[in-house]
């Protein structure tokens, strides 16, 4: 039975999905900074529409089942609002920041780029020389591309793909056979780059592809005059609600469900501004899209009018494509981890102490290392790992692949529903197959979200464990741009939980007695609630209490009733979360010793760091778990302790104080749900968190150089001009005593 009681009222709480918005927000706030370089802006730009386009398919989509189908249960979320009122709110402040974004985009980054050099044209005011240079390219490269569609009775309105941008077209016959009007529509290739050179050497003036595609739209519809057109693009309902129901082949399910993807409802239309109101009509009616702003009972809007150009994350690709180092953030060089600069054994390094791996200001090497020595190492019996999220050309993948080959027993367990990287997930899922790992999709019901790998070994006469567990997913590309902590351990009572979890994921086993490991859905709800009320009680009897939980999302009402009760009791409470917070701190007698905080910089945080108690009995525990219904109830989850007192210390006195003191990037959560960045107070100096973190690490790593510099062996630091370039294509150097050199793309 649940140990706290619902005793608080709806507005003691947050809506979650107009949390997310405003955590959306935080991250537009990054483009708006001119204090950032200018293509770090433009990528902000791009992660914000990026983000907002998942929502849309994810979250608004199952609002928007509730509140329009009479055969869903409305869920009561802890803060009362209904559905079809969280929709309109929704799309209120949805508006509004994307009229932000805008206003961004167009007053302040594009005049920003061409007081820079890198300017855009309409194609209509290139000179005869540059018209010449596109004409070429559309003629041999875009035109033998396009399919031109017209949409009359014979020709069907063809399906427009999620997130597809088309431009969509009236026509007015002049010549030749065919109705005397008709609309059509035309695709933008995806597989074409959206912003072109107006001349082929020319890497800063640009005109956008679909500028170009419209201007050629007479030749495209030969006989026709074009009377108008616009461009739109629609955002579908993605994701995939797999049936709690038994199925002889979760690969082929999932494979289904990703091919009905393209058929599933519209949720969003973007349009040009100014879109003919009958070429709008046509696509409101063909999508059965709601665009009633007036009836109390329908009054949802789902067509947005954009100022500008339509899908935004394109700006990805203009920033990868511009090379231009002195609009950037400085390069990014992860540096080993302390202690781990000079060794010829990663294993005996492991046996000797506890090793913390904070990413990406330590090198995701020794991760890499630590699988793909197992994988060629004579003395491994046996490889265990999750696998949720992978990069594209794993050498994870490679190097499980590479250790079955070499006849090691090997165990994947692919996480098949991890959202929006299925198709990748079932690729190396069938690949890992063909070499021989046993392969094992987990539970129907149950996301395998725990990120752990397990190494078994025989040393002498003994067989020795060695575990890795992380807050993070075992993926070199996000290791560049995500900040999660890892651990290794050779503990045995550790190493004997993470036995009996695989155990678990591989063949239901169960009663296990957990010893240091907190497993989800088990024991990891409980055990939260009940460190929470420790400390509570602890503050009752006026003893030394603190909470500190560093979260991507809280959202858990009981874990959000039992810090109010504690914050009552007087536990001070410090709450970093980076996304949604339900939690309203700073209420009259219910969070008034609660402070929740949010950093958004360079790197996405993500590592989750938990801390309760103050003195000798604090306990300092790290999960791959956000406090959320979902992370409780339907995933498999690890909470982990940090017991090495070097370790704990690092966490405590170095990592923890330097998010704390945060007064660049960090934002204040007030009590009505907004967001008050914090400031340097007069005379004190300027921190930025993730900048002094990085600092910290080179600080470490220079004082490890000068106390072995002779005899250093290991360079394990990833070359990369950037961080925010193509890590699939960084090149990693190793150099080991006794297992050559190996080289990572």
């Amino acid at each position: 039975m649940d140990t706290v009681q619902a005793a608080f009222l709806p507005d003691h709480f947050i809506n979650r999905e107009l949390s997310w918005l405003e955590f959306n927000a935080r991250v537009l706030e990054e483009a708006e900074d001119t204090n950032n370089p200018l293509l770090e802006r433009a990528k902000f730009l791009a992660i914000f529409a990026s983000n907002l386009d998942e929502f849309f398919m994810v979250r608004v989509a199952g609002l928007r089942e509730q509140a329009f189908s009479d055969m869903l249960p409305q869920d009561q979320p802890v803060d009362g609002l209904r559905a079809l009122n969280q929709l309109q709110r929704l799309a209120q402040r949805t508006r509004q920041l994307v009229a932000q974004q805008y206003v961004c985009w167009n007053k302040s980054i594009v005049p920003a780029l061409a007081e820079a050099g890198i300017r855009f044209f309409a194609v209509k005011d290139l000179n005869p020389e540059q018209q010449k240079s596109l004409d070429k390219f559309f003629r041999q490269i875009v035109f033998p591309v396009l399919t031109p569609m017209a949409i009359d009775p014979a020709h069907p309105s063809p399906r427009f793909h999620n997130r597809g941008l088309y431009l969509a077209a009236m026509l007015e016959r002049i010549s030749g056979i065919g109705p005397q009007r008709l609309f059509a529509v035309v695709q933008v290739p995806q597989v074409l780059r959206r912003f072109v050179p107006v001349q082929q050497d020319d890497k800063q003036n640009f005109v956008l592809l679909d500028d170009l595609i419209a201007s050629r739209l007479p030749e495209l519809f030969g006989g026709y005059q074009i009377v108008d057109y616009g461009t739109f693009r629609l955002t579908r309902d993605m994701d995939i609600d797999l049936l709690e129901q038994e199925a002889d082949d979760l690969l082929r399910s999932i494979e289904s469900r990703l091919r009905a993807r393209q058929r599933t409802e519209a949720v969003r239309l973007e349009i040009s501004a100014r879109m003919n109101p009958a070429l709008l009509k046509m696509l409101v009616t063909d999508e059965e899209l709601h665009c009633n702003t007036k009836s109390a009972e329908q009054g949802y809007n789902e067509v947005y009018e954009i100022q500008g150009p339509l899908d935004m994350t394109s700006l990805y690709e203009l920033v990868q494509t511009i090379d231009r180092k002195d609009l950037r953030d400085p390069p990014l060089v992860p540096r080993p981890p302390a202690g781990l600069r000079d060794y010829d054994d990663l294993f005996a390094e492991i046996a000797e102490r506890d090793i913390l791996l904070h990413h990406p200001y330590d090198s995701f090497f020794p991760v890499l290392d630590f699988i793909e020595s197992a994988a060629r190492d004579p003395k491994v019996l046996a490889i265990k790992q999750t696998l949720y999220r992978t990069s594209g050309n794993s050498p994870i993948v490679r190097a499980l692949a590479e250790a079955a080959e070499n006849g090691k027993h090997v165990t994947a367990l692919v996480e098949l529903k991890a959202r929006f990287d299925e198709a990748n997930n079932i690729t190396w899922a069938r690949h890992l197959e063909r070499a021989g790992v046993h392969v094992v999709f987990g539970f129907m019901g149950l996301k395998t979200h725990c990120k752990l790998a397990m190494v078994v070994r025989q040393e002498g006469k003994k067989v020795r464990r060695y575990v890795h567990l992380s807050t993070g997913n075992y993926n070199p590309t996000t290791a560049l741009v995500y900040t999660d902590l890892g651990l290794f351990t050779a503990d045995k009572a550790m190493a004997d939980d993470a036995s009996a979890l695989f155990n678990f994921l591989t063949g239901y086993s169960q009663n296990h007695d957990w010893q240091k490991l907190v497993v989800a859905p088990h024991d990891l709800k409980r055990r939260t609630l009940e460190l929470i009320n420790e400390q509570a009680q602890r503050a009752r009897e006026g003893k030394r209490s603190r909470i500190f939980a560093k979260l991507n999302a809280l959202v858990h009402r009981q874990t959000i009733e039992a810090l109010y009760q504690a914050s009552q009791a007087g536990v001070p409470i410090d709450l970093m979360v980076r996304g949604i917070c339900c939690l309203r701190p700073g209420l009259p007698g219910i969070s008034e010793n609660i402070r929740v905080f949010s950093v958004v910089d360079r790197f996405l945080e993500h590592s989750r760091i938990l801390v309760f108690g103050e003195g000798p009995k604090q306990q300092v525990f790290l999960s791959s778990a956000d406090w959320m219904p979902r992370n409780f109830e339907r995933r498999v989850e690890v909470m982990f302790p940090v017991e090495a007192e070097t370790l704990r210390k690092q966490l405590l006195e170095q990592i923890i104080p330097i998010y704390m003191n945060d007064n660049r990037r960090m934002r204040l959560l007030n009590a009505d749900g907004t967001y008050s960045r914090v400031h340097p107070a007069e005379g004190q100096a300027a921190l930025r968190s993730q900048t002094e973190l990085l600092t910290l690490a080179a600080t470490r790593t220079e004082a490890v150089e000068a106390a072995d510099a002779p005899q250093t062996r290991f360079d394990g630091c990833m070359d990369v001009p950037s961080a925010n370039g193509d890590p699939d294509r960084v090149r990693e150097k190793g150099k080991k005593k006794d297992r050559g050199t190996a080289s990572r793309g």
